[in-house]
């Protein structure tokens, strides 16, 4: 897509967290070991899952590009955050600010059609055990995630051409860490209504249908495992969900929070906060949360460390 529009604005000013020296060496090295955490407990998990046969399955297949997807949002935002922190100038160009929006609109998009697909996956392995083969089968769960990633990109690509036929004449400075849409579209002096719109369009489609679809799901899983007669089997329902359920609940409310509300009425500071929750903490919390309420993956995760260890010690 070629970057015009009738913008003066050659570059953004992105205010950050803070604009305290001291507070800025804690939030630089503070986000520096956020980040090196997320990517190494979303690698080693990718791995995990990846290596032992038995994890094989559309759950965890779903759970990969989750993290994949969440390593994707963190290293879209966190990267250029680092850098402009210490910065004397704490600038991003005009094209790095409309590719920071696609790409962070793209993963979130991604990360929330994942986690509605995984609710539908839970709900057949619970409500319909006998026809889960058949239903959640190779072709069919490789084919939903391959367009779902498509539906993120499309949805992102949207966004993106409706900022491009803005204007930006009047301030520069962004009071966020980042380009977000909300922010960059309270800079613009031409008519938002229709980016407002599409907006809402685009929260009630992606947050508020996924997390429908999601409500939907666990209702009949709950309804399911209250008419299991085991306390064992009841036990086993509620591990292979609990986790999931945890991080849904935190992660949709965050995001129609975010983008449901007009620009006009948004708190600056307020969604600064809640970007970290879904786009710093979340992408940390979620290998961590999956691993430790699992018990397969924490099995695979013992075996791997000791397969590890054996090499170095014979090594």
């Amino acid at each position: 897509m070629e970057l015009k529009n009738q913008s003066a604005v050659q570059d953004f000013i992105l205010l950050g967290l803070s604009s305290s020296p001291e507070h800025q060496k804690i939030i630089f090295w503070g986000f520096t070991l956020i980040y090196a955490t997320a990517l190494s407990a979303n690698f080693l998990f990718i791995f995990t899952l990846s290596t032992c046969r038995k994890l094989h399955t559309p759950m965890y297949f779903l759970l990969i590009h989750l993290s994949i997807a969440n390593m994707f949002c963190i290293s879209v935002t966190i990267p250029k955050m680092l850098q402009t922190t210490l910065a004397s100038r704490k600038t991003i160009s005009f094209s790095g600010c409309i590719a920071q929006v696609y790409f962070f609109l793209w993963a979130l998009g991604t990360e929330i059609l994942l986690l509605s697909f995984m609710a539908f996956d839970r709900f057949i392995a619970i409500c319909h055990p006998l026809q889960y083969t058949v239903i959640m089968r190779r072709e069919v769960y490789i084919g939903v995630v391959a367009g779902v990633w498509v539906a993120g990109m499309i949805n992102s690509a949207v966004h993106t051409g409706l900022v491009l036929r803005l204007s930006f004449c009047d301030s520069n400075i962004i009071n966020h860490f980042f380009c977000n849409l909300p922010p960059l579209l309270m800079l613009s002096c031409s008519d938002i209504s229709l980016n407002e719109a599409m907006a809402y369009v685009a929260d009630a489609v992606f947050s508020m249908g996924s997390c429908l679809l999601t409500l939907t799901s666990y209702l009949l899983i709950l309804n399911t495992i209250f008419r299991i007669q085991s306390t064992e089997g009841k036990k086993k329902a509620f591990s292979t969900c609990s986790s999931h359920l945890l991080v849904v609940s935190f992660y949709f409310s965050t995001i129609i929070y975010t983008y449901i509300r007009p620009t006009s009425t948004a708190s600056q500071e307020e969604d600064k906060v809640i970007a970290i929750l879904y786009s710093v903490v979340t992408p940390v919390l979620n290998p961590v949360i999956y691993s430790l309420r699992n018990k397969e993956v924490k099995e695979a995760l013992k075996k791997l460390t000791s397969r590890t260890l054996l090499r170095v010690s014979v090594g």
